[in-house]
C-alpha cells in the first residue's frame, strides 16, 4: 500500500479518535499509560501529580471517558494498555501488560519510548504470533506475513466509547487468507500488514500526541 494511502488512512483513523483520545484528553492519555506502564494500579493522586492539576479535574476529566477501567479500590488498572488480560500481551522490561486492540501494541511504544515484546493470537485460528516493537519499528514478527485488521470509527461513537467503536475490531491474524472471513463480514475494515499498521499507527502519534510528547519529554 503506499505511503500516501497510509497517511490517508492515519488521518481518517486520528479524526475519527480525536473527541476522545486529542486535544486536552492528549496528556491525560500519555499520563495514564506512563503510569500504568509499571505494571500497578494508579491512584487518582497520582495522576493529578504528574499532570499538576487537582485530582478534582483529574476524576472530571475521568469521567469523560467511559471505557477506563478499576479495581474494586477505585484505582485506575486500564486505558489502552490494561493490567487485566487479554488476547494481546504487552511486556516490557519484564513487565507483562495488555492492551485492548492490536494497533496499540504497535504505538505505545512510541507513546513510552520503550521497546516491547507483543504476543497475540489470531483472531480467526488461535495461532499465536509474536514480534518486538521498538519505538521506530518492528522487529523479530512471527509468522512473517501476519496482518492487522482496522475499522475507522465514527466521531461521535469513538468520543463517547473508543474501546467498543474502535477496539473491538482491531486484530491480529495470522496471514490475509486468514483475515477474509472478518473482511467479509466487515465490507468497511482495512487490512494492514504489520509494518503498514505501525506506520498508521506512527501517524496516528504525530496527529494527535506530538505536540503533547514534545511539551512531556521522552521520561517515563
Amino acid at each position: 500500500m503506499s505511503d500516501t494511502r497510509l497517511d490517508e488512512i492515519a488521518g481518517d483513523l486520528a479524526d475519527g479518535l480525536r473527541g476522545s483520545l486529542g486535544g486536552r484528553n492528549a496528556r491525560l492519555f500519555v499520563t495514564l499509560k506512563r503510569l500504568l506502564v509499571n505494571g500497578r494500579p494508579v491512584r487518582h493522586e497520582q495522576v493529578a501529580e504528574m499532570l499538576g492539576i487537582p485530582r478534582g479535574e483529574v476524576e472530571a476529566a475521568l469521567r469523560q471517558l467511559p471505557s477506563v477501567e478499576y479495581d474494586r479500590d477505585g484505582n485506575l488498572v486500564g486505558s489502552g494498555l490494561t493490567l487485566n488480560p487479554t488476547p494481546h500481551r504487552f511486556e516490557v522490561d519484564g513487565r507483562e501488560l495488555f492492551t485492548w486492540c492490536a494497533l496499540d501494541t504497535l504505538f505505545f511504544p512510541a507513546i513510552l519510548a520503550q521497546t516491547a515484546r507483543v504476543s497475540s493470537s489470531c483472531h480467526a485460528s488461535g495461532d499465536e504470533i509474536h514480534l518486538t516493537i521498538r519505538p521506530d519499528g518492528v522487529e523479530d514478527l512471527t509468522p512473517p506475513g501476519a496482518v492487522v485488521s482496522i475499522v475507522v470509527p465514527e466521531a461521535e461513537e469513538a468520543c463517547c466509547d473508543v474501546r467498543g467503536a474502535f477496539c473491538n475490531d482491531v486484530h491480529y491474524f495470522r496471514s490475509s487468507g486468514d483475515a477474509s472471513e472478518w473482511l467479509s463480514a466487515h465490507p468497511d475494515g482495512i487490512v494492514l500488514s504489520v509494518d503498514e499498521a505501525f506506520e498508521v499507527g506512527r501517524g496516528v502519534v504525530e496527529l494527535l500526541f506530538r505536540a503533547t510528547l514534545d511539551l512531556m519529554g521522552t521520561t517515563v
